[in-house]
């Protein structure tokens, strides 16, 4: 296979705030959600916080380093709504804001283009007092956030993205519990999902408003097969697309509630009315996806609220996360997305794996065979997209650094650059090294075959 990818192809790596920054209240900052539900007992692995995670709100220089050594052409990473409005509305936090700046203008000194999420999980425990994503001002609150960033970092950022997969803040932290708030309510969840998709479409309008740059979304697909040819399995698998994966394009890409939603929400759901659904479905300057496994999925009338439960497939290899190694999803996936929503512009904004690393390190290197197959494998399969006519253009890998892997605390490494987290000592895996191969050859380097 000749294709080669775009020439302004950008080559990535992806971090999120909680996860990476640590110091949680320094420097003004409020306490948000995460900050809570991490420091509440039995809600994380090990009883971990992201109180110091990589300590990047200190060592964020020497972070960019590492961004530079692998030859990253472009960093995704998340503001900390708390860190620029403690309160999350009201005045802007200067030492909060400062941060970022200087963050942004050193990656431009390097030559790395920064793309900033805006909202990656971690709300404001301010607003989570006033209902959070319950409440429906929810939405004018993340829009007046979101043009303190934008005017703050204007020129400066020209990729911008609202939200970081909202179905996993809805199903994750209103119906099941695992992640912030902790919540477990159907209906809560009909009702988060049904405001954050408000609060992108609010966020989008104060982005035209003064455009600089270009705005999208971040979901999170997986393509949902059935675990065998039965009726009731293959219906179980059309339930789980639904509930996963048009559940938040439909409405933004379509103007229309994705087919088969309000038979799994029953009387909890809540659909976009007038003028909500009209700003939620306005133009988009590009899609991230951020994929990992796909879903083999069987009739189980005990899996709330989907009756869909996912199966193991024997012979198959998974990762630490108990998730399948299966790159041939991530192509059709993207090729769904042109099929279904046409050709908007997409970006791989999250791809990556958990697999057995040391918690610490004798030598300078890393061997992590595993994920440095995984890598090449995935990035064939982006490339053979291109082959089909997506319009991809970019990768992001996760993650740049091993960090506070949400309730399964520090217990999974996905970094390409491995953190000690007792000492904060860096070392770069082989992935890394492999990756900055792949970077430097502009993808040439995916044609040698790579031991696993």
């Amino acid at each position: 296979m000749s294709t080669e990818f775009p020439r302004d192809f950008l080559w990535g790596a992806a971090t999120s705030a909680y996860q990476i920054e640590g110091s949680p209240l320094a420097g003004g900052a409020g306490p948000s959600n995460w900050h809570r539900f991490a420091h509440t007992p039995g809600n994380i692995t090990d009883g971990d916080t992201g109180d110091l995670a990589c300590d990047h709100y200190r060592r964020y220089a020497e972070d960019v380093d590492w961004m530079a050594r692998i030859g990253l052409g472009a960093y995704r990473f998340s503001l900390s709504w708390s860190r620029v409005l403690p309160e999350g509305r009201g005045r802007p936090n200067p030492k909060g804001l400062d941060f970022y700046s200087r963050l942004i203008d050193l990656l431009h000194e390097r030559g790395i283009e920064p793309m900033v999420t805006l909202f990656h999980w971690d709300l404001p425990a301010a607003l989570e007092d006033r209902g959070g994503w319950l409440n429906p001002d929810s939405a004018s609150w993340f829009a007046d956030y979101a043009e303190v960033a934008f005017r703050a970092f204007a020129g400066r950022v020209r990729l911008w993205a609202t939200l970081n997969e909202p179905w996993v803040v809805s199903d994750g932290g209103y119906l099941h519990g695992v992640l912030a708030p902790g919540h477990r309510s159907l209906y809560e969840a009909a009702l988060a999902a049904r405001n954050l998709l408000r609060a992108h479409g609010a966020a989008v309008t104060r982005f035209r408003s003064e455009p600089q740059g270009k705005i999208g979304l971040v979901v999170n697909l997986e393509p949902k097969d059935p675990a065998t040819g039965s009726a009731t399995d293959v219906a179980a698998a059309t339930r789980a697309d639904a509930y996963m994966n048009r559940q938040f394009l439909d409405p933004v890409l379509l103007g229309s509630a994705a087919e088969g939603l309000a038979e799994i929400y029953g009387d909890a759901w809540v659909d976009l009315e007038g003028g909500d659904r009209a700003s939620v479905a306005q133009r988009l300057d590009f899609l991230g996806v951020n994929y990992y496994t796909r879903g083999v999925m069987s009739h189980d009338e005990s899996a709330w609220p989907v009756r869909a439960s996912r199966v193991k497939v024997e012979g198959r290899l998974y990762t630490e996360t108990d998730w399948e190694v299966h790159p041939e999803g991530l192509t059709r996936a993207l090729c769904w997305v042109k099929e279904r929503y046409g050709d908007i512009p997409l970006y791989i904004t999250e791809n990556g794996a958990a697999f057995p690393d040391p918690a610490r390190v004798a030598g300078p290197r890393i061997e992590d065979p595993l994920r440095v197959a995984y890598y090449r494998d995935h990035l064939l399969a982006a490339r053979e997209a291109i082959r089909r006519g997506v319009d991809l253009r970019g990768y992001f890998a996760w993650s740049l650094l091993d960090n506070f892997e949400w309730s399964s605390g520090y217990s999974k490494r996905f970094g390409l650059v491995h953190v000690d987290f007792a000492t904060q000592r860096r070392t770069m895996k082989a992935s890394g090294h492999y990756y900055r191969e792949v970077i430097r050859s502009h993808g040439a380097a995916l044609d040698v075959p790579v031991a696993s």
